[in-house]
């Protein structure tokens, strides 16, 4: 028996293993997207079977309704300001963290990991009242801004790690060449770290997608109302039509699909870059 067969019988296992979770996985997002092009009494005499007819109204009927791209669109843009405002102030304060030496640094530093372990469901009453006083509710600012400052922990340790591990002969050189800090973080530190950057970003988007209590809190205008929201609403009003109900998710879920299908390997790579440099 050859080497390589050897490590192939090995690893067999591991595959069965992968193979069976994939599959666990995939069904239930098979069996809603096929359930989508059925009608109900379909479902109810042919559950488990292929569409016969098929039916796509369920689906361009979905796909014609305003409401459902205004929260598609509540959901893109509010992902993308908490993204960046996440990003951005969580690179400046690990590039802080990371490159300079003052008293109560690991003292600060603690206590953004202690956020970490903060769950959000505790906050949401001081948090309802707080964006009430400040005028927040029905603004997409009431929901960036709790999402970015619930996001600063993770996105701090994550780049403050990546930050340290770049060589401070590189800084020295920098400074001897009459680069400034700000400089050195903003041309050379920040080009050098797009992997990290790329890695947190996707974790930023995707929490904020599926975020589902904070825009329901600070949403009552249909208007705002993002993609887990207009889900549930959609599901309240057309419980009795299950088809149309496993259409709407299917549609609800394949940006973050698509998303995570392009992002993956970025993803995948910044986790893996961190690893090997821890």
């Amino acid at each position: 028996m050859t080497a390589a067969l050897r490590r192939g019988l090995r690893s067999m296992p591991l595959y069965a293993t992968v193979w069976l979770v994939g599959i666990v996985m995939v069904t239930p997002l098979l069996y809603a997207l096929i359930s989508g092009f059925k009608s109900n009494d379909q479902l109810s005499s042919n559950t488990f079977g292929l569409p016969s007819p098929w039916v796509t109204e369920n689906y361009t009927g979905i796909l014609g309704d305003s409401a459902f791209w205004r929260s598609l669109g509540s959901s893109t843009v509010i992902a993308l300001g908490s993204t960046a405002l996440t990003v951005g102030a969580a690179a400046l304060a690990a590039f802080a963290l990371a490159r300079f030496a003052f008293r109560g640094r690991e003292t600060l530093f603690t206590l953004f990991t202690v956020g970490l372990m903060f769950p959000f469901a505790v906050a949401i009453l001081p948090l309802f009242i707080m964006l009430r006083t400040f005028g927040l509710l029905d603004n997409p600012w009431g929901v960036i801004l709790p999402q970015a400052a619930f996001g600063l922990p993770v996105t701090v340790v994550i780049l403050r790690a990546f930050f340290r591990e770049i060589p401070g002969e590189l800084e020295e050189a920098a400074t001897i060449d009459g680069c400034s800090a700000f400089g050195f973080f903003w041309r050379i530190l920040l080009p050098m770290a797009r992997p990290a950057l790329g890695t947190v970003s996707v974790l930023a988007v995707v929490g904020s997608w599926n975020n589902f209590l904070l825009p329901l809190l600070v949403f009552s205008d249909p208007s705002w109302w993002t993609i887990p929201v207009g889900v549930q609403q959609f599901q309240g009003q057309y419980s009795s039509d299950v088809a149309r109900v496993c259409a709407y998710l299917v549609l609800a879920m394949a940006p973050a699909l698509a998303f995570y299908a392009v992002a993956e390997r970025q993803l995948i790579g910044g986790i893996t870059l961190g690893a090997t440099k821890g």
